[in-house]
């Protein structure tokens, strides 16, 4: 069979800014050849969608300058979009949150690269598009506050789009004693290059510098054997001085190197504190556990120490987002994509608290549709978070975790009852009669469950939401446009009317003064 070759050329520049460590530098990302890739079956663990996945196939090139690569082996989890559902049938919609952003960094490393973005459906998670972003959260509830539209589908001007954004709020943060990071680096050969090991090295620098006198800090390295080169340090300059010390080189056996995170974080545990691993890697792991449901049980396993993981991807040609997601979404943990210097301080100093302080864990959403307004629903994105009804109320159930003042941010596009039509669809055996409660002019009510991070009972909140229009029309033009940008790129039988043109227009018009979404602006023009 003949294959197929995607072209890419990756090059960009990404500044270092100096520290008081060592100065920086100019990093730029190397050339390669991306190939096709394809899916092994799924397999189910706890209520979650887990995909092995298989290097990708295609014809590699002669040369490559990726140091420590002959080809490209990137790696992505395989994601089916989620279709309409009748209300009637199945009212329920249950999952677990997500306040990952890896595909956003990830997708603009590959439109700045130049790939031809044509074969890659399944590196576009859409949740996690949006959530990259903030939107504007008015109200302000105990635990979580609540905003949310209703307005016409762009892109199926028939339906209605539901959007939902619920923020944690920041000052019901636990009482935190301090913070005991273990920053736990891939020093196998793989990282030998500038956009991967020199740029976590400098990640790592700019969160040292956010330390507070309670905090501490330990760094385990690991190739083909792990080491701890420093524990329990509050001493920036020796923290600094460990990590200039590291250099690349040998295999990955990253199952050894978060056992050895694992054991680190539990020696130096903080009561009531902040305990958490932070996990660099480009995510590939040739020795010891090596298969994503054997990382998966490792860290489900580790989870149960009471230590919280952030997990931050790293570099490109051999890059694992299948492992790297899986492990976060498995270990009580959040996943971002680390592309430029600019990203590690956006996520490791603007938004240390949202990434490192877990205000609520095994958060589970249950949204609960009305007959008789809504006929039908698709929720956009979320797909490997989907969970079983049943699951909602079963604490032994995991969900997602969310960090201090993070949000959250859902979307359903929804089919409206047809007010003339009758509920009686003629069925001998089941009954559609809807109760009373279903004339009250709700579209739906959303549950939520969560625990606080030191507890094993779940709370229960809920939302009723009723069409009381749109409530921040930039905010929902921009993920409008975000969510056509995902629909055109993975040419999605939802897709509708949506183009990239539209999508840019609908952007634009929510990205007035804001750098990020400006940004993402850009993005969509390169595609255009």
């Amino acid at each position: 069979m003949k294959r197929k070759v995607l072209a890419a050329i990756l090059t960009g520049t990404m500044v270092l800014s100096a520290t008081a460590c060592s100065a920086g530098g100019n990093y730029n990302t190397a050339s390669t050849t991306v190939a096709n890739y394809n899916y092994a079956a799924s397999e189910a663990v706890d209520g979650y969608i887990y995909n092995e996945p298989t290097e990708w196939e295609g014809e590699y090139p002669e040369e490559t300058t990726v140091a420590g690569q002959d080809f490209n082996t990137e790696e992505y989890n395989t994601i089916k979009e989620n279709s309409f559902i009748d209300v009637l049938q199945s009212p329920l919609s249950t999952f677990a949150a997500d306040v990952d952003t890896g595909t956003y960094c990830n997708l603009r490393r590959m439109i700045n690269g130049g790939y031809n973005l044509s074969n890659i459906a399944s590196a576009i998670r859409t949740e996690e598009m949006v959530n990259y972003f903030d939107y504007k959260v008015d109200s302000k509830d105990d635990v979580f506050s609540v905003q949310y539209s209703v307005g016409e589908c762009p892109w199926n001007k028939d339906n209605k789009l539901l959007i939902m954004t619920m923020q944690a709020n920041s000052e019901t943060t636990i009482t935190n004693e301090g913070n005991n990071f273990v920053f736990l680096i891939d020093s196998s050969g793989s990282m030998n290059s500038q956009d991967k090991l020199p740029l976590v090295k400098e990640s790592f620098k700019l969160l040292a510098g956010q330390l507070g006198p309670n905090d501490r800090v330990s760094i385990v390295t690991y190739s083909g054997s792990s080491a701890t080169l420093l524990e329990g340090s509050n001493d920036y300059k020796k923290i600094c001085k460990a990590l200039d010390k590291i250099s690349a080189g040998g295999g990955t056996n990253g199952s050894g190197g978060i056992t050895a995170a694992y054991e680190c974080a539990t020696k130096n545990f903080i009561k009531d504190g902040n305990n958490r691993v932070i996990i660099a890697s480009d995510g590939d792991m040739n020795l010891g556990i090596t298969s994503q449901s054997g990382l998966v049980d490792l860290i489900k396993e580790k989870k149960e120490t009471g230590v919280f993981l952030t997990v931050l991807g790293y570099g490109q040609g051999n890059y694992s987002d299948a492992n790297m997601e899986s492990i976060a979404d498995a270990g009580n943990g959040n996943y971002f994509y680390i592309d430029t210097i600019d990203e590690a301080e956006r996520v490791l100093c603007e938004k240390l608290m949202q990434t490192t302080v877990t205000v609520a864990k095994d958060v589970k959403f249950q949204v609960e549709f009305n007959p008789s307004e809504v006929s039908a629903y698709r929720q956009i994105g979320y797909e490997n978070r989907q969970m079983a009804a049943s699951d909602f109320n079963d604490d032994k159930k995991d969900g997602g975790e969310i960090g201090a003042g993070a949000q959250v941010t859902v979307c359903y596009e929804l089919k409206m009852r047809d007010p003339n039509a009758t509920n009686d669809d003629g069925l001998k055996y089941q009954d559609t009669v809807l109760s009373d409660k279903a004339g009250n002019g709700e579209i739906c009510t959303v549950s939520v469950r969560y625990k606080a991070p030191n507890e094993d009972e779940s709370k229960l909140i809920q939302y009723p939401l009723a069409d009381k229009g749109i409530s921040n029309q930039d905010d929902f033009n921009f993920i409008c446009g975000i969510i056509e940008t995902s629909l055109v790129m993975r040419n999605s039988e939802y897709k509708g009317t949506a183009t990239y043109e539209s999508a840019y227009e609908l952007a634009k018009s929510g990205s007035i003064n804001n750098k990020y979404r400006e940004e993402f602006c850009g993005l969509i023009k390169k595609l255009k």
